[in-house]
């Protein structure tokens, strides 16, 4: 199975959620300020690396784990559905494609520590709300991704979209 979080920026939630997919976080508490710091390309990256699928790693049942910064382009996630009901049916392929939407775990603190930091470049204002929103919504992207894994294995469907709409 291959899982893609989409959001907006691609380095934030969709970072986290990785993270936590790889089992890199823990669950049962807050995350700290450097463990946030420290998640794989959270708040690091750029304009040039949207619409980018990154890869994070290989979970525990042997699933790919990306994230995609998809901007507010809403036929992105379509075109890859699409895109990889193509190329199953090319290759014959039964791979499981999941594109799960991290953005409605977002919190306005995230919203404008990821405006100040990464758009106008004002991390001392940026960093700290970027941590505190990702303190915010930890606990619901924890259930999103376990959310998103169990649609993955009972999915009848090769590609599924999950826009995750009840984590508002």
């Amino acid at each position: 199975m291959i899982y893609i979080y989409n959001d907006y920026a691609g380095t934030h939630s969709t970072a986290i959620a990785a993270a936590y997919h790889l089992n890199k976080l823990p669950s049962g508490r807050t995350l700290t300020k450097e463990e946030i710091l420290d998640i794989d390309y959270f708040n690091k990256l750029t304009n040039h690396d949207m619409g980018r699928i990154i890869f994070h790693g290989v979970d525990e049942d042997k699933n790919s784990v990306y994230t995609l910064g998809r901007k507010n382009d809403k036929l992105v996630v379509p075109a890859l559905k699409n895109l990889g009901e193509i190329l199953q049916e090319a290759f014959q392929g039964d791979e499981k494609i999941i594109l799960s939407n991290t953005s409605p775990t977002v919190p306005f603190a995230m919203t404008m520590g990821g405006l100040f930091s990464r758009r106008l470049k004002i991390d001392f204002i940026g960093v700290p709300l970027l941590v505190l929103g990702a303190k915010q919504c930890y606990p619901d992207i924890i259930q999103l991704v376990e959310y998103t894994k169990q649609i993955g294995h009972s999915a009848k469907t090769r590609v599924v979209i999950i826009e995750n709409k009840s984590f508002t």
